[in-house]
């Protein structure tokens, strides 16, 4: 489920809900069960899912559906009007938003029990480090988290806290960050402590995002484990949503209690494992990286959990909010970990980093939709964009491609490219070296739409795929679109970039 880092998104998403990571960035996946903040004050404040007291967003159950979209109208609209409008309302930044939605309220029922039961905050599950469970084990070859004692990796800890910018964390009584009393080889080994933990975490990418792994080793040494870090919490966050359970309360718990580790890592620099060290180091090391996108991906994975999420959306704009939520987070995450060319920053280059979390993720849809219905009993398609083409879900379902198919795929396909345009003007506003990684990123799954053309629009009995060799061919002229001279005199088929509308 982890969702298609963009930009590393390809090499982040190939689903996230940890396909997007995964296939491209190996993280947002339509497959899983399956969000700058609007405002100065939502980007310094802490996050609960708890549902809003705003007129209209009641959490109540009197206001929930038991349809596939688990909201009403009143709802869905609530939640869309939120989003801070970009590009002329084509590109939306939904950054923060909460709604009332079916599976938002049971996980903050889910969190208050776990408060009022004491606010345990658990760091293993059944003996295991949360979220690291038997499949990711099994897929890495070897046991995980296990080379620190819980002294270690609090010493460690405080290590770490020592590094990072003053009044970056908040102070805590239990939580120290003066490191002044460690000798010099205790601090060469908790410096071992953390390599190994991102060496680990860099194994956990490798195993579950090949090709996202390969991208991040166009990337200097700190940045490329700093995506490490980010990918296993992505990772880890999809283990938990999708680990197999006797029930959903189980699930909604595990789920409550590592949002609250995330709150506390941010808040206070509080860790629990050797993997929360890699990225304890990340926020001291990228200052500037919010919380609010982890805490969004977790309500993007929300949405597609059977039974609470959705499996229907009705309007682009809803499936928009969804492609936010578990790929658009992965490129405002990755963005201060890039870096930006001179004369950019984070905000101005996070309108392009959306715009290419949206086209990742509607690149998935576009290539499994046979494959999303049948197995999955989902359409993500928006219901009003089938009645315009004349498409039922049956003739989906029964796998049939005829002429109002194919006119659909072709608008689809369409507005999927003028996403990854708007993305491309992004590349620029990078660090040189950052630019490799997301423009391969970018036209490797652009030319998946590519293969779809090439298979007829047929999306419902075959995949459209870009084998490794395919990939690797694309290298050369991606380097040179991350070259300033392409802007004026751009490769045959591509256009020009203007950065001055931005």
């Amino acid at each position: 489920m982890i969702p298609s880092l963009s930009f590393l998104l390809l090499l982040l998403v190939g689903r996230c809900s940890v396909t997007a990571w995964t296939t491209a960035f190996p993280f947002t996946s339509t497959t899983a069960y399956g969000q700058s903040a609007l405002t100065q004050k939502t980007t310094s404040r802490l996050f609960s899912l708890a549902p809003s007291a705003n007129p209209g967003q009641s959490g109540g159950n009197s206001d929930l559906q038991s349809s596939s979209s688990s909201k009403t109208i009143h709802q869905i609209q609530d939640e869309l009007e939120l989003g801070k409008k970009l590009e002329g309302g084509k590109v939306i930044d939904f950054s923060s938003v909460k709604a009332s939605s079916k599976a938002e309220a049971a996980l903050a029922a889910a969190r208050q029990q776990l408060v009022n039961s004491g606010g345990a905050v658990a760091s293993m599950n059944n003996g295991k480090i949360l979220g690291i469970n038997d499949d990711v084990i099994g897929e890495v070859g070897h046991a995980l988290g296990e080379f620190a004692t819980p002294e270690e990796i609090q010493n460690c800890a405080v290590w770490v806290r020592s590094m990072a910018p003053p009044n970056l964390f908040q102070k805590k009584n239990s939580v120290a960050s003066d490191a002044s009393s460690f000798s010099k080889d205790q601090v060469a080994q908790l410096r071992h402590i953390l390599d190994q933990a991102f060496d680990e975490s860099g194994e956990v990418t490798g195993a579950y995002a090949k090709t996202f792994y390969m991208g991040t080793m166009l990337l200097g040494e700190e940045a490329r484990k700093a995506i490490w870090a980010i990918y296993v919490w992505c990772r880890r966050t999809d283990e938990i949503v999708d680990a197999p359970r006797e029930s959903e309360d189980e699930m909604l718990t595990d789920l409550s209690a590592w949002e609250m580790r995330l709150e506390n890592l941010w808040q206070y620099g509080q860790v629990e494992d050797v993997y929360d060290l890699a990225l304890l180091y990340v926020r001291a090391k990228y200052p500037t990286l919010e919380i609010t996108p982890f805490m969004d991906m977790i309500r993007g994975m929300l949405m597609d959990v059977p039974g609470l999420g959705q499996d229907r959306y009705e309007s682009f704009d809803e499936l928009h909010l969804y492609c936010y939520r578990v790929a658009g987070t992965v490129g405002l995450m990755s963005l201060p970990v890039f870096g930006c060319a001179p004369g950019y920053n984070d905000q101005v280059a996070r309108e392009p980093a959306l715009s290419l979390g949206v086209a990742f993720q509607l690149t998935n849809i576009l290539r499994d939709v046979g494959e999303d219905a049948v197995q999955r009993g989902r359409v993500y398609l928006p219901q009003e964009d089938l009645r315009r083409f004349g498409v039922t879900e049956d003739q989906i379902f029964e796998q049939r491609v005829d002429d109002n198919y194919v006119a659909l795929m072709k608008f689809e396909i369409a507005r999927a490219r003028s996403y990854y345009e708007r993305a491309r003007r992004g590349v620029f506003m990078l660090a040189p070296a950052s630019r490799l990684p997301v423009q391969s990123s970018l036209d490797a799954y652009g030319r998946i739409l590519d293969k779809i053309e090439e298979n007829n629009y047929d999306s419902l009995t075959k995949r459209a795929y870009v084998d490794k060799w395919e990939k690797l061919s694309i290298i050369p002229s991606s380097w040179y679109r991350t070259l300033d001279i392409s802007r004026m005199l751009p490769l045959p088929g591509d256009k020009v970039v203007v950065l001055d509308q931005v």
